[in-house]
């Protein structure tokens, strides 16, 4: 028989994986994944302004997260810098604040292994609720705009032209992901939280005739990726975190030798 706190950490990695796929597919198709790592970055300043306002972990991750995408939404349209170098100097200058702050609480007790690779057998009942409510509420937003996302992604000139009105899109959808970002935290850590969400898109992205079978796959792909590594964690006594993204990054190179064996036999066109 599993023990509860198994049983939570599973229910807590399925919740995760089921909104991770879809966010990761336009990370992927969008060429985001510094922007993630930016938001994953603020994690540390979330938990600074946490401990000083007195608040939960999560929510402070979360605060600082969308912080971080009104910033990013806010210097980007005033185009002073370009992207990437905008995205580096958010994200180290989130990450050195956040490490800064946390040295002035030297007598709080703050579990940076946790917070860096994850904990996800930590997980509580009350974290459960939160990831299971939040994720239906990701994803009902996600369906709401995904449409507009979708065209932006393709061709954001003619979503504008359309009144699909991207700007508007591109803000929800980072203020999603910020909140993915607050929710993984325990699950898989600040370091390793940009590879749950891009390695299951990039894993199944080959095998996906649309969108939409992209977004259903990389949310199978990144489910099977928390079971594997919460059975290998068991097995082996290995940290949960690494252990899920091990088990994730194992799907993509068998999927890409299976992919090209599959060319490989392909007939060639005379």
């Amino acid at each position: 028989m599993l023990d509860d706190f198994f049983i939570r950490a599973l229910l807590a990695g399925i919740g995760l994986a089921i909104v991770a796929g879809p966010l990761g597919c336009f990370i992927v198709w969008r060429r985001l994944a510094y922007f993630g790592e930016t938001i994953a970055h603020s994690a540390l300043l979330g938990v600074a302004f946490a401990i000083l306002a007195e608040l939960d972990l999560m929510i402070g991750i979360f605060a600082a997260a969308s912080l971080v995408v009104v910033l990013v939404y806010m210097l980007e349209r005033q185009e002073l810098m370009p992207i990437d170098s905008l995205l580096g100097l958010l994200s180290h200058g989130a990450l050195a604040l956040g490490l800064l702050t946390l040295s002035f609480f030297p007598t709080f007790r703050i579990d940076l292994h946790g917070l860096l690779f994850g904990n996800i057998l930590a997980v509580s009942k009350q974290d459960l609720l939160v990831i299971w409510l939040g994720g239906t509420i990701a994803i009902a937003t996600l369906l709401w705009i995904w449409k507009p996302l979708v065209a932006a992604t393709l061709n954001e000139e003619l979503a504008a032209v359309s009144g699909l009105h991207p700007d508007r899109t591109k803000l929800i959808f980072g203020v999603l992901l910020a909140a993915v970002v607050a929710a993984a935290i325990k699950i898989v850590g600040v370091l390793l939280i940009v590879a749950l969400l891009i390695i299951p898109a990039v894993t199944i992205r080959p095998f996906s005739a649309s969108p939409e079978s992209m977004a259903v796959r990389a949310a199978v792909t990144g489910l099977a990726a928390v079971v594997g590594g919460l059975y290998l964690s068991a097995q082996i006594d290995t940290p949960t975190g690494p252990s899920i993204v091990l088990i994730a990054l194992l799907a993509f190179v068998l999927s890409r030798l299976a992919l090209t064996m599959f060319r490989a036999r392909k007939p060639q066109n005379p």
